[in-house]
């Protein structure tokens, strides 16, 4: 009998921790579970879709008792994680034994099923890691990330946009996204990085990432081979398959020498834009935006003849300018944004818009003009 007593708490923290890429609907069975392996003081919780797997360390506990020579196991992560949120506010006591496995909190007590921990498909790690690793605060790569995130593809057939592309060069660390409709850059300048490398980190990962990341300055450290990249920060550890493919030359997609330029007030902009899209379809989400002297107007129609216009006052005595967008890459965009104002640069109702903010040249934010 593997007998183990452990924090509630502790256990739901480190199972929250690794649950995240955990499907409910798998191909194999044993990948809705998490391998639990005792060792020494701790208990490694992983998981894995076959192309991430996490690992995270959880104390025992000062004063869990556990039995000699623990043997590891798998059980069902989603059904543990229920259990332990709805069961008392007491330790649990874990035993698990030919095939069973059993949870007691207070006078609470659930069975569930196992499967062999030889069972458990581990990733294979590279062997081409880089020996100098990048290292960087959590929250100074968790505050990139969430500038960038949200213009990744999600489903498109061109897989490599369906993820982020890091690149480390020299000082300098750039992170890139795009679904080819609109594109988001942020770069910074971090203490050590690796030689040069340029990667593609999976969707799936990225979100992970903004996910368990702290705000502080604990550390990150990030290795990239060949194929795979290994993140560990506080008691986790990420290994990550990469996409692969050639990311789309985004340097080229920067607009540069728009000469009609115009700050905003981001908060009004993104509330007059979430008004105007309340008339727009599912499928439709394009609204127009005439820009001329002092004056802003968004507006919006749909199939039914409904309308919706706002009108802005800007500091503006360029040309006029009539463009269309989809209002969804211009609400995500603000709605990620810290700061007060943001800067638009335009250059005719045809071409690309340039979004920054007034006092951070790190980040670029490019909006391709629909028609409407």
């Amino acid at each position: 009998m593997n007998r183990l007593s452990v924090s509630r708490e502790a256990l739901l923290k480190g199972l929250g921790g690794v649950a995240g890429i955990v499907e409910r609907r798998q191909t194999l069975p044993v990948l809705a579970n998490v391998l639990m392996q005792p060792q020494g003081d701790d208990l490694a919780l992983t998981t894995s879709d076959m192309e991430i797997q996490m690992r995270m360390r959880t104390a025992v506990g000062e004063g869990h008792a556990a039995s000699a020579d623990l043997q590891p196991t798998t059980v069902n992560a989603r059904k543990l994680i229920d259990i332990l949120r709805a069961a008392p506010a007491a330790d649990a006591t874990l035993e698990w034994m030919d095939g069973k496995f059993t949870v007691r909190c207070g006078k609470s007590r659930f069975s569930l099923q196992t499967l062999p921990a030889d069972d458990f498909p581990l990733v294979k790690e590279a062997a081409d890691y880089s020996a100098q690793p990048l290292v960087m605060a959590q929250g100074q790569l968790k505050r990139m990330l969430g500038l960038v995130h949200f213009a990744m593809a999600q489903h498109d057939i061109r897989y490599y946009l369906n993820g982020l592309l890091l690149v480390a060069d020299g000082h300098q660390l750039t992170l890139v996204s795009t679904d080819g409709h609109r594109l988001a850059l942020v770069t910074t300048q971090v203490e050590g990085l690796a030689d040069k490398r340029e990667v593609i980190l999976p969707r799936k990962t990225v979100m992970e990432l903004l996910r368990l990341l702290s705000d502080g300055d604990e550390p990150i450290e990030m290795r990239f081979a060949s194929n795979q990249a290994r993140l560990t920060f506080g008691t986790m550890d990420l290994v990550s398959k990469l996409v692969e493919g050639k990311f789309p030359d985004y340097q080229r997609v920067v607009p540069k020498g728009h000469k009609f330029h115009l700050t905003l007030a981001r908060q009004a902009l993104l509330a007059a834009l979430q008004r105007v899209a309340i008339v727009t379809s599912d499928k439709f989400k394009g609204v127009r935006i005439n820009l001329e002297p002092a004056t802003l107007r968004i507006s919006s129609t749909n199939a039914e003849q409904e309308e919706a216009q706002e009108e802005l006052d800007v500091e503006y005595n360029g040309d006029a300018i009539e463009i269309g967008f989809n209002v969804a890459y211009l609400i995500d965009v603000l709605s990620n944004l810290p700061g007060e104002t943001v800067r638009l640069d335009l250059l005719d109702g045809n071409s690309s818009v340039l979004l920054t903010l007034p006092d951070d040249a790190t980040f670029k934010y490019v909006v391709m003009p629909m028609r409407i």
